[in-house]
Order: structure tokens, then sequence, then C-alpha cells
């Protein structure tokens, strides 16, 4: 084999199948070049799902006739000023979309610059210029690509549906849209609009993408660490998805899909979600450009930091602190959801007629006397069952308790509705803040066992929680091991004193042997401390006196997370008098 030079068609292709992959791939070059030529208002609009037709249209600035015909030749940019690669600000920089575009599909491109009196069109068929005239146009540039990958049909093998491209195209264009909301963008689908996003504000644009729902249930994060900040909002854990699917990243503009990053949000919510739920995330990192590289990868769809740590502790920090500064919120969606399910197990409402006035003709009051079918109707013990509160209570957050129900069910009345907590799940949740808080400070106060408890284990778990031993001691436990399946526990935090311990070390066993062998330290730790809470923590099945609900309401509302258990799930439901009133037909 002779070593030779490749064709310039040939170099075409190979570059085409690093950077076009599909039609989404197409759009996402072709907007950010929009993007980078200032165009306020970019239409995209394709057939057959990107297949027969992409269109894209922007009023930016434009090319005179001698940039067009440079700008379909391969490593030809406007964008790196002074050829310097580690200050990259602006999208596009490779110079390598259109000719790549040009040389597997038919392009074309109409461009008039904003002094210019007349537009210029080139076209490109297959890597070949077949065409370079004087056009009618207004400024800004018009960019067409037809048969995509006609000129090599083996890749039109691998797409997907037109459905299933289409909706890949519409989703690399909201992320476009996320990053600059000062920019109207619409997408056309065969004639069909299925995109329109008007130019407005960050909140506004992130309404329209990741819908209302997400605004109203989603702090705002702004955290900063030396020269990188962190900006964007953090949905709510009890907000969670079941994939990872409504999780943007950012960084300086540019969408990414960064493992690093996605990795850093798993980690900030590790503490709050149950496994197989997703946090919802639009998080914008704003850094020097010196700090980042975005030319790891042929689509720039991965970034490569400076000082990868620091960034990942920031987003870490930054989302834990922004969730500590929503206290006890939970999902405004956790009370609709309620309120759907209550409707969908409602009977058919029977039609009383005239039967009703005879009714409310028993009694003075409208309602009829107390018949002996409500009899034995309260199953709840007088010491459940709370005394009117002061309305200095009904006015906090979470109310003034009522009663308990089914011995694990706290009833709150506030002032324009009802709340229902969950008493074991909320108490978790604060013993496991207290114990966290503890370590933080000054370490978790144990208390030593006057006799040691021996616990039985098979080999394996025994070996686990042997070797875990200086965790667990960070964590207010203290064993160690007792022959080959078995171990002695000496100490106890004193905050879970008295609960099973033996069943407690045995689902730390199983923890342990969960967690991933990447997880850290911290993370650890937590776990093992969230499997101590719940042991710690009020049992379902426990009656509790009206001061000791009315307590637990007070701490839940000065308590950072208290709106969700260790497992992720909601502690309370709320639901107000208009949510009530629907209940009954009211509404």
């Amino acid at each position: 084999m002779r070593i030779r030079r490749l064709s310039e068609g040939t170099v075409n292709r190979i570059a085409a199948g690093e950077v076009i992959e599909r039609p989404s791939s197409v759009v996402k070059e072709l907007v950010e070049n929009a993007i980078d030529a200032g165009g306020q208002a970019i239409d995209v609009a394709i057939q057959a799902g990107g297949r027969s037709l992409i269109r894209v249209i922007d009023d930016g600035c434009g090319m005179t006739a001698e940039e067009l015909k440079v700008a379909v030749e391969r490593h030809a940019t406007s964008k790196l000023q002074d050829d310097e690669l580690v200050r990259i600000e602006t999208l596009g920089f490779r110079g390598e979309a259109l000719p790549s575009i040009g040389s597997v599909s038919r392009l074309a491109i109409i461009s008039r610059w904003r002094d210019a009196d007349e537009a210029h069109e080139i076209r490109i068929e297959g890597g070949r210029h077949t065409a370079f005239r004087p056009a009618a146009h207004a400024k800004g540039a018009t960019i067409e690509v037809r048969d995509l990958f006609y000129a090599v049909p083996a890749r039109l093998k691998f797409l997907k549906s037109e459905r299933a491209e289409t909706m890949e195209t519409a989703a690399v264009l909201r992320r476009l849209a996320m990053a600059h909301p000062a920019i109207a963008f619409t997408l056309t689908s065969d004639g069909r609009r299925t995109l329109d996003l008007p130019a407005g504000s960050q909140e506004e644009r992130l309404c329209d993408v990741m819908g209302r729902d997400f605004m109203d249930n989603a702090v705002q994060v702004d955290h900063r660490r030396e020269a990188v900040r962190l900006e964007g909002y953090a949905g709510l854990p009890t907000f969670s998805r079941g994939q990872a699917n409504m999780q943007y990243i950012f960084v300086n503009g540019r969408p990414v899909r960064d493992k690093l990053l996605a990795g850093a949000v798993r980690g900030a919510y590790a503490d709050f979600l149950m496994r197989g739920r997703h946090p919802a995330v639009a998080l914008y990192i704003i850094c020097p450009p010196e700090e980042v590289d975005v030319n790891v990868h042929p689509a720039k769809a991965e970034v490569r930091f400076r000082d990868s740590q620091a960034v990942r502790g920031l987003i870490v920090s930054g989302l834990r602190a922004a969730l500590t500064g929503a206290g006890h919120l939970a999902s405004s969606t956790v009370a609709r959801d309620t309120v759907d399910a209550f409707r969908r197990q409602m009977p058919i409402r029977p039609n009383y007629g005239d039967r009703a006035a005879g009714y409310a003709a028993q009694s003075p009051s409208g309602f009829a006397e107390p018949a002996e079918a409500f009899a034995g109707f309260g199953t709840v013990g007088a010491d459940a069952r709370a005394e009117p509160a002061a309305d200095d209570a009904i006015d906090s957050p979470l109310g003034a308790a009522r009663t308990q129900f089914h011995e694990n069910y706290i009833l709150a009345q506030t002032r324009d509705g009802i709340v229902i907590v969950d008493q074991h799940a909320a108490h978790e949740r604060l013993v496991y803040e207290r114990m966290k808080t503890a370590r933080e400070r000054d370490g978790i106060a144990t208390q030593p066992l006057l006799v040691p408890e021996v616990i039985d284990l098979d080999a394996a778990s025994a070996e686990r929680l042997a070797a875990a031993a200086d965790d667990l001691a960070a964590s207010g436990l203290v064993l160690e091991a007792f022959g080959p399946a078995a171990v002695v526990v000496r100490e106890v935090p004193a905050l879970i004193a008295g609960s099973n311990i033996a069943n407690l070390v045995k689902d730390l066993a199983d923890e342990l042997a969960a967690l991933d062998q990447t997880t850290g330290l911290e993370e650890r730790i937590d776990h093992v401390l969230a499997t101590m809470a719940c042991y710690g923590s009020v049992r379902s099945g426990r009656r509790l006196k009206p001061d000791e609900m009315n307590q637990l309401l007070r701490d839940m509302e000065a308590t950072p997370h208290s709106g969700q258990c260790n497992h992720g799930r909601p502690t309370y439901v709320e639901l107000k008098l208009g949510d009530i009133e629907r209940l009954f037909g009211r509404k």
C-alpha cells in the first residue's frame, strides 16, 4: 500500500461525517452561524424531517460577494481573531460546516452584506460549485440545504423516521433558543409552524421551552467562585422526572452535553431524590474563554475546563445553596396531582332533585341531625385531636395541626386551605438535617452502649462494614469486625439511641453494596446518615399529642429541604380552598 493524498471531495465527506450526523446537526451549525452573525430573528423550515429541505433565514450582518466565495472553502472563518484558539468567544469557529454540508447535499446560499446594494448567491452540489451570481435579498442570509446525503446515500440508512428527526431538530433549536433569549426563533415543519419563540427575557424563554410548571417550581441559582459564575434555575426535588430530558446546561452561551457537568448535577441532588428520578435544571456557566476548551469534540457538544474539579464544586455548592434557600417548599404539582387522583376516584354525584330541600328542613342549621350511621366515625383518640389553634399558628406556612389520622398523617389548617403531613417522612428529614449539621459543626454526639451489640451477618456484608468503619464512625456509628461474619457495635448516634441497631446495621450493609465505587466520601457519609435518620424518626403508627404535631410543623418550616424526605418523596401536600372547592364541583 502506497501513501497518497485524498481527493478534496473525499476529505470533505470525511469532515461531513464528523460534523454532519443528521438533519439536526445541519440546523445546529447553520443557526449557530446566524447567531454569530448578529441575527435577531432566525426562521428555520424543514421538509421530510430535514431530508428533502432545510432552510435557515436570518437578519444578521450578511456576507459580501468576496466573503461568500471564501465561506464555502474549508477552514475559512470570520470568528477567530489572530488565530487564537484559546479565546473562542463565538459558537462556530472551525470553518468546516458549510463545505461539509455542501459536499453531501445541494447547498444554496443567498446573502447580502448590511451596507451592500445587492445580494449574491452561490450554489454547491456534492462538493462542486455550480453557480455564483447576483440575487435579490434583504440584509442577512438565506441558506437552503436540499436532498441531504444524496451524495452519500449510505448515510440515509442511519437516519430515523421523519417524526424522530423533526423532534430532534426542534430539541436542538430549543436549546439554542434557551441560550439566546433575546433572539426570536421559529421552526416550520412541512408547512406547519411547530415552534414560535419570540424574543424576551431569560425567564420568559425558559417558561416557553420548559413550561410554566418548571418556573413555578424552580429556585434561582446565582453562585460565583473566582472567575467562574453559575446562573439559572433549579427545579425543586419534588418536581423531578423519570428521565433526564429536562436538564439543560450552557457554557458561555453554548449548549453542551457533558458528563462532568451532568454528574455534578446528580451529585448536588443525590441527597434529595429517590433512585430513578432526575432533576429539572437550566444552568448557565459563564467563565473567561481561556478557562474552557470547546475544541475537544467535532460537533462542539462537549467541553473541557482548565480546572474541572473547581467547576464541579461550583455546580454542587451552587445548587445545594439554592435548594437550601427554598426551605420547606415542595412542588405545587404535588397538590394538583393529589386533586386529580381524588377526582378520578370520586363517585358520580346523584341528582337528588327536590329531595334536597327536605333534607335541609330537618334542622334549623340546614343539616340533618347526627344519625346512628355516624356513630364511631371518629377513629382518632382524644389525645391526637388538636384544639383550635391561635390565629398566628394558622397563618404559619404549614398551618395549625387539627388532628392525626391513620396514626401517620397530620391534618393542619392554614388560612386559605389545609396541609396533610406524612409524620414519618417529615421527621426523617428533620433528623437527617440535624445529623448533617452536627457533623459539620462539632461532630455527631454518640452514646456508648452499656453492652456492645454483636450482629451476625454474611461474610461479604461484615467485610463491607468493617472496610467502611471510618465513614461510619464519622457518622456516629462505631463498630468493628467480630470474627469473619459478624460486627460488634460499641457506640451509636445519640439522636437515634433506642432504635433497632441490628436492622440498622443490616440496612447499612445493603446500602454500601448498592453505592457506586466512584461515590465520594461525603456522598457515602450522607447515605449512611440518611439510613440512620430513618431509624431515628417518628415511626408510622405512633400517636402524637397536639403540641407534638404543631412542633413538627414548626420544625419543618425552619429546616431546609423538609419538603421531601430522604428518599425524595414529598413530606406534605397542601390543598388550597380552590383545590378543595374543585373537588366538590364548586369551581
